[in-house]
């Protein structure tokens, strides 16, 4: 009798610990999954946010799947209806370009999905969040130290970013502003990339410095853009010196400041960004009210203020 009733009692129990463990199992399985579609990840800018979203997803205990378009938005189209049809329940969206920028958005409203788009939104279907830096104001304050540093004098040339993108509409903006209070410096050149890149960068400075040699001013749209406008110049073997400035604080970028080939540039706070984005997905995913925009500021970055940049990216 003593022995039926200890071996009931333990068979009760291990049906209870078994019984308990797909609750377990169900729990996490119902943790949100959040996608992350990411313009391009050869670029540190986006890495940056990519490595801020998950660190925040890991203490939130959120899994995060990844998907990067290269560049190409047409990828990013076919990833994200993919990341649909997987069920996230919520994406943090780096447009690849201009182009086909606001098919993901209305595919993935209209699957109930909430969309936090990041740096860059679709003017024809925009996020129900956009967080980015304020690159009206950031570009207007680099225009002014370009103004100031300058004394007002010189001739520039402007490599711009991929066109029709928030970021390059946006710091177009602001510098051109900060340019119309400096009629001493004048532009000369200016040409759109595709892809942000250095090697973009060289090559248009390449040409514009055959056609301008007088240049003594580029602004990259980006720090990689500005990176290659530093290389141009410096193999050119020009009469005159010239003065590169950025836009970004990417690592590259920052290292470049701190050794006096680029001037100066303006440091976005990407880790910031990064966490917000995720922290909104979820606020939205709950039903919360969250900004239609979340514009942060960026840091005038020169080699007087860039150590701790280097040590941690803001």
């Amino acid at each position: 009798m003593f022995k039926t009733k200890l071996l009931a009692s333990v068979l009760t129990a291990a049906f209870l610990t078994c019984a308990a463990l797909p609750l377990t199992v169900s729990a996490r399985a119902d943790e949100p999954t959040v996608g992350l579609a990411v313009a391009n990840l050869q670029a540190d800018f986006f890495n940056q946010i990519k490595q801020a979203v998950e660190a925040e997803a890991k203490i939130k205990g959120v899994k995060v799947v990844v998907v990067d378009a290269h560049g190409d938005s047409a990828t990013q189209v076919n990833q994200i209806q993919d990341l649909i049809t997987r069920g996230v329940k919520a994406l943090i969206y780096i447009p690849a370009g201009a182009t086909a920028a606001g098919v993901p958005v209305r595919s993935a409203q209209a699957a109930h999905i909430p969309v936090i788009a990041v740096d860059r939104n679709a003017p024809d279907a925009p996020a129900d969040t956009f967080i980015a830096t304020d690159s009206v104001n950031a570009a207007h304050t680099l225009g002014d130290y370009v103004c100031k540093v300058t004394g007002g004098k010189g001739t520039l040339a402007i490599i711009q970013g991929q066109l029709g993108t928030t970021p390059e509409n946006d710091r177009n903006t602001g510098f051109t502003a900060a340019m119309a209070n400096c009629p001493g410096i004048k532009e000369v050149a200016r040409q759109a990339s595709q892809e942000w890149s250095q090697n973009e960068g060289f090559t248009i400075a390449q040409d514009m410095l055959q056609r301008h040699p007088d240049i003594t001013i580029f602004f990259g749209r980006a720090d990689g853009l500005a990176l290659g406008a530093a290389q141009a110049s410096k193999v050119a073997n020009l009469d005159n010196p010239v003065m590169v400035f950025g836009f970004d604080g990417d690592k590259a970028g920052l290292k470049a400041v701190r050794d006096g080939v680029l001037a100066a540039t303006m440091t976005q706070k990407t880790q910031a960004m990064g966490k917000l984005a995720l922290d909104s997905a979820l606020d939205l995913v709950a039903g919360k009210t969250v900004p239609k925009q979340q514009l942060q500021s960026a840091v005038l970055t020169t080699k007087d203020n860039v150590a701790p940049f280097i040590a941690q990216h803001p």
